[in-house]
């Protein structure tokens, strides 16, 4: 037995059954795409990246309600190639398995998706060690996204949408849920490809598929209706695993597309966890909008529900419904320790924390030092805050409605080209930009950026000149829909600047349609002259407020 499994027997029997409530969501800001695992009394949650590198974020878990960053998956770019791909393309959907102590991790590589075709490459990860390196990719096939690995008495199956390019007769590009065994030791699929699973025939287009056995039966667990309001998960089973496969009579099993007062939105894309104790939980995909557009800023967030099986071995809620809870029991858990949700970052180590990431590709010496300046992120321009390809970017989460993001910057252009500050992003196309720059007459000054659909405004449209003040300090200050920037040469008086920011338009609703993520924030610096214009940046603050 264990520490921690003797330390719950302990609780449980001076308690007579100790329970605490999770708060959803688990996971607040974009982290969607939940697929999680136990090994032995810790758990791990993978989520969905897409453009941002590193890519796959971890996260490891004792109670089910506590979340650590322990990094990501995808490190290198010989295992993630993501200079150039679209806008919310990249990494899709992750799925982590583990099985006779090895760790795998299958993932897409969408390269684009906006158009007639779509480039999606599917990869599989392997490590002994979750905290450490994983694997180079063993290329898996590129017919479809959202890939999944079963293991099941010495054979291995992936499962994936397959997707067609001529639209069917009601206008959809799904061909449903397909399965093929693959070969571990040639690292290449073999047999035949199964088509398993069209949907519940109650809402449309299933993804996201993962397989479960269970009392003899293969359980088919799917996401339905798109990603957005109409999300859901529904369930099938077969007592063979290459079908037919039976409709669960719950079906959906969890949704929030029947009911808008729900907190908790676009419920679905679901995976599965057994406790120790035989107790079983839904991790999912969902979202909080704010009135009055219901625009999600926080992006797609992961929650967690109470999940039973009845009677006939079907899965469902446990209290029955089909709706999300904000709150749910935990019985028997001993609470680890919460992670902070404000942090100031002071940049005294050689590697930036893990909640920090750039846009598609890794920040090299020629884009980035910690050790050039110590305490302080020195940032080399390349392009502009537009470019899909080579930008010195260094963002995290928005995870709380309300926050403040504060930093400190040295920088010294000599060209309009030439900026770099505190920035607010969704994408290359929709973004707020506090930055110094240079003006006409070669001045410093201090504006905001602020690109919406790809199209530029300035506020104040002249910038406000700062002369020889050497450190600026940047502020963001938001509060649900409405953002204000301002700025200090002392960290002590602050003055507004820029108009005030609808930051309910950095969201998927507003922005380009079908986008995936969420707002990010932190710090950018771009040199479109290539003169190695650099800034430094002495801290960077994310201070969540209360909601």
């Amino acid at each position: 037995m264990s520490e921690r499994q003797a330390a719950v027997e302990q609780w449980t029997a001076l308690d007579g059954g100790n329970k605490m409530n999770i708060k959803n969501p688990i996971l607040p800001g974009f982290h969607p795409d939940p697929s999680i695992i136990r090994v032995e009394d810790d758990y791990y949650i993978a989520t969905s990246t897409f453009e941002w590198f590193p890519g796959i974020q971890l996260r490891h878990s004792e109670d089910l309600k506590n979340w650590k960053n322990i990094g990501y998956a995808l490190t290198r770019t010989s295992q993630i190639d993501l200079k150039g791909c679209d806008i919310s393309g990249g990494v899709f959907a992750p799925c982590l398995t583990y099985h006779n102590g090895t760790y795998y991790l299958m993932y897409t590589n969408v390269r684009t998706h906006w158009y007639a075709y779509m480039d999606c490459h599917n990869y599989l990860i392997t490590t002994k060690d979750i905290y450490g390196e994983w694997s180079d990719p063993i290329y898996i096939h590129s017919a479809g996204f959202d890939p999944s690995l079963f293991h099941d008495d010495g054979r291995k199956w992936v499962t994936s949408v397959l997707r067609r390019y001529r639209a069917d007769e009601n206008g959809g590009t799904m061909a449903g849920i397909v399965i093929q065994e693959f070969d571990e030791k040639t690292g290449s699929l073999v047999g035949e490809l199964h088509h398993i699973y069209n949907g519940s025939g109650k809402i449309t287009t299933p993804e996201g598929p993962h397989i479960y056995k269970k009392d003899g039966w293969y359980y088919l667990l799917a996401a339905e209706g798109g990603t957005e309001y109409g999300h859901a998960a529904t369930l099938a089973r077969s007592k063979n695993i290459l079908g037919p496969y039976e409709l669960c009579p719950h079906n959906p099993i969890l949704t929030s597309r029947d009911d808008l007062s729900l907190e908790l939105q676009k419920a679905g894309h679901g995976d599965l966890v057994e406790t120790p104790s035989g107790e079983w939980y839904m991790v999912h995909l969902c979202s909080r909008p704010l009135p009055p557009f219901r625009r999600c800023i926080l992006g797609r967030e992961t929650a967690i529900q109470k999940v039973v099986w009845d009677s006939e071995g079907w899965l469902q809620l446990e209290d029955g419904s089909h709706s999300p809870k904000v709150e749910v029991e935990i019985p028997n858990m001993v609470e680890g320790q919460a992670t902070p949700k404000s942090k100031k970052y002071l940049f005294d180590s050689d590697k930036l924390d893990f909640d920090f990431q750039s846009l598609r590709i890794p920040l090299d010496e020629s884009m980035m030092s910690l050790t050039e300046r110590r305490g302080y992120l020195r940032l080399i321009g390349k392009d502009s805050p537009n470019s899909r390809f080579e930008q010195s970017m260094v963002v995290r989460r928005q995870e709380s409605f309300h926050f403040t993001a504060e930093t400190c910057v040295e920088f010294d252009p000599t060209s309009e080209r030439q900026m770099a500050g505190l920035i607010y992003i969704y994408d290359t196309d929709d973004f707020c930009y506090l930055r110094v720059t240079c003006n006409y007459h070669g001045k410093r000054i201090l504006d905001v950026l602020t690109l919406e659909h790809g199209n530029p405004t300035y506020s104040p449209v002249k910038g406000i000149e700062i002369g020889d003040h050497r450190q600026i300090y940047l502020k963001l200050t938001v509060k649900k829909d409405v953002g204000v920037f301002s700025y200090s040469f002392d960290a002590v008086d602050w003055n507004e600047i820029g108009h005030k920011v609808d930051a309910s338009k950095l969201s998927d609703e507003h922005c380009k349609e079908g986008a995936y993520t969420g707002a990010m924030v932190g710090m950018c610096c771009s040199d479109m002259l290539y003169r190695k214009a650099y800034a430094d940046f002495g801290y960077f603050e994310y201070v969540a407020e209360d909601e």
